[in-house]
């Protein structure tokens, strides 16, 4: 089985050390980058198969370091490890396609899962900032008060999108359809699922069509 192939980029170096200690039994480190602009020539020496970038990084933020890699045509997994926990953050790395969000102080315990979903096409983010998310979608801070629906706290987006998976259209083809990424579509899936407390596509499905959300 081929082992995948990681690059890491952070502005600490003794973080650094320590993120490779961590993942060096499962996976191959083919390098490090301490500043944006780094990760982005050393992303095309070394063809990754995954990146982990810090968000706060000299020169080139993490996240505008990943857009950068990925206009080159580089098409890597991509995981922002960071500090910041503000759910908006983790809102603006999904909606720009990375595959991945964990907070630093819980990385020995969830990076190495992270990686293994992202990998295998999914899509991570610490739980503990998922339970902030869903808190403030509660809150009504997506806009939605106490007393509304379920329905009623869906974004137009989100309807559109369950409405297609209602017509057994994939993620991919949603994604093409509503010229977004095909991230966003899982990011929004998740999304609806943690509001609505429903646990597979097919529970989403079923809400949808019970809500008359299928056209």
């Amino acid at each position: 089985m081929k082992t995948q192939r990681i690059l890491l980029a952070d502005d600490h170096q003794m973080f650094l050390e320590g993120l490779e200690r961590l993942l060096e039994k499962d996976f191959e480190i083919v390098g490090s980058a301490q500043s944006g602009p780094q990760l982005v020539a050393m992303a095309d020496e070394c063809s990754p198969d995954l990146i982990i970038t810090d968000w706060a990084m000299p020169d080139l933020c993490g996240l505008e370091a990943v857009k950068a890699i990925r206009d080159k045509g580089l098409s890597p997994k991509c995981i922002i490890l960071t500090m910041h926990e503000d759910p908006a953050y983790a809102s603006q790395a999904i909606e720009s396609g990375v595959d991945g969000y964990v907070l630093k102080r819980a990385a020995t315990s969830e990076l190495v899962s992270a990686i293994e979903e992202a990998l295998a096409g999914g899509c991570w983010i610490s739980p503990a900032l998922a339970a902030k998310i869903i808190r403030n979608q509660h809150n009504g801070e997506d806009g939605a008060g106490s007393d509304a629906t379920p329905e009623a706290s869906l974004t137009e987006r989100q309807k559109r999108i369950l409405s297609s998976l209602v017509e057994g259209k994939i993620a991919k083809e949603i994604a093409s359809d509503l010229g977004i990424s095909r991230k966003t579509v899982e990011y929004h899936k998740y999304k609806m699922m943690s509001q609505l407390k429903l646990r597979s596509t097919a529970e989403l499905i079923k809400f949808a069509v019970q809500n008359g959300l299928d056209n």
